[in-house]
């Protein structure tokens, strides 16, 4: 697999530069491997290494962005078990996520809480919940196995809300009628 090869160095101070940089490699689907940050090679990660290193630059410090591939076996693994392993704990923190969405659902429903309310603050958060997974989704090469449980909680997701909304809707309905 070819992969791009990130190093940079930044003052200690401000510290938020460090934080900043760290979060936008983590964003790309970055992984530190030996205090190098490896990132899945495509012409997009390139066109923002780039711009993070203009970023750097303007915080006085440098950046290094090299494209290769790795050339001995037990580097690869190494370097692929590292993504699968940032993927699947994204992919580990989304499905806790979903299923404490699933437990605000059930919660709702066994207050009997049918209002209109509660629909609106869970769609709002399953849209969240969707969004979060486009982001995960495109960072993620590697489609670890933990991809399919993620897609299936946040099917899943979408079944208890339009469940949920269906009974807030059918008990308004019965309350208009009386």
């Amino acid at each position: 697999m070819k992969w791009l090869f990130f190093s940079y160095s930044l003052p200690t101070e401000p510290s938020k530069a460090r934080v900043y940089v760290w979060r936008q490699l983590k964003k790309l689907g970055a992984v530190n491997v030996q205090s190098i940050w490896v990132l899945p090679h495509s012409t997009e990660r390139i066109t923002e290494v780039k711009k993070l290193i203009e970023t750097i630059e303007a915080y006085k410090g440098s950046g290094l962005l090299i494209s290769g591939n790795v050339l001995l076996e037990d580097q690869e693994d190494l370097i692929s078990k590292a993504v699968i392993e940032s993927r699947n704990e994204e992919y580990r923190e989304f499905i806790a996520k979903c299923e404490a969405f699933f437990r605000e659902i059930e919660s709702e429903i066994g207050k009997e809480n049918f209002i209109f309310a509660e629909v609106e603050e869970n769609e709002e958060e399953l849209a969240k919940l969707k969004q979060w997974l486009k982001k995960i989704e495109k960072r993620d090469v590697v489609k670890p196995p933990l991809r399919k449980e993620a897609i299936a909680k946040l099917k899943m997701s979408e079944r208890l809300f339009d469940d949920f909304a269906r009974r807030v809707y059918d008990r308004q309905q019965v309350k208009t009628k009386k």
